[in-house]
């Protein structure tokens, strides 16, 4: 075994206090796209010459929905592609065996739900794709395959109200719930942090690294390359998620 997983897997059989903070590097090894790869998305500006910003804005979505709606198809046509892989089901497998293990996630896909993630101990700080719901009367829509088949917008059965998915778009703030539960888990506190695919410099993501890691606990990286996040920590493990993640858990004993 190499010795930095050995080290590590023993870190994390000898604790129980986990967070685990999960980017678009986990899903990309589903092979969904990275957002900047997601059909040349965000690598410069829309068809209509906007920045991709601007265009999947909360904004854009009350202004011209069907245009912002034209570019959420596209993420969410790329996430119902693919599924969980052998990184997401490492992670469930650890939550499974660590009830106080918690996953703080970027990503929108939903994959660690598919995975087996608990709900109650999974943190989606950006929301997720589905279920739509209709910005008019709230009523819910669960069929986002259905919906990506139809024109766009797609519309409330209901009332005729444009569906939306509960995600953050940019110009939106971040779900109450989803900050209350990560800042109540931070002041709990954490003895091992693990960053994996994501190189994130947003405060809700570098703090849990700085805050564990200045408090005595033990943080790491997981990532194919070098990041600014990834030298906060105390570890940094070259690799993909795929790779790295079942090793690493198939060295713990779970009781």
């Amino acid at each position: 075994m190499d010795e930095t997983i050995r080290r590590v897997a023993e870190k994390l059989q000898q604790t129980e206090r986990i967070l685990v903070i999960t980017g678009a590097g986990l899903s990309a090894d589903s092979g969904l796209p990275t957002y900047r790869g997601l059909g040349g998305l965000y690598n410069a500006v829309t068809q209509e010459g906007l920045p991709i910003e601007e265009a999947l804005s909360g904004p854009m979505l009350r202004r011209d929905p069907a245009l912002c709606w034209k570019y959420l198809a596209e993420l969410g046509r790329a996430c119902l592609g693919a599924q969980p892989n052998a990184g997401h089901h490492a992670i469930a497998r650890l939550q499974q065996g660590k009830p106080q293990c918690w996953v703080l996630t970027q990503n929108i896909d939903g994959y660690h739900r598919a995975a087996g993630s608990a709900a109650e101990r999974l943190i989606e700080i950006h929301g997720e794709l589905s279920p739509l719901y209709c910005q008019s009367c709230g009523a819910l829509s669960p069929d986002l395959a259905a919906h990506l088949q139809l024109p766009l917008p797609p519309l409330c059965a209901l009332c005729a109200g444009v569906l939306r998915p509960p995600v953050v778009l940019f110009e939106e703030m971040l779900p109450e719930p989803a900050v209350d539960s990560l800042y109540a888990q931070l002041r709990q506190g954490f003895e091992v942090v693990l960053t994996v695919g994501t190189t994130a410099s947003f405060p809700y993501i570098v703090e849990p690294v700085t805050r564990t890691r200045l408090a005595g606990g033990f943080t790491v990286d997981i990532n194919p390359s070098v990041t600014a996040l990834g030298r906060l920590a105390e570890v940094q493990i070259a690799g993909r998620a795929l790779d790295v993640l079942p090793e690493l858990v198939s060295h713990i004993k779970f009781d």
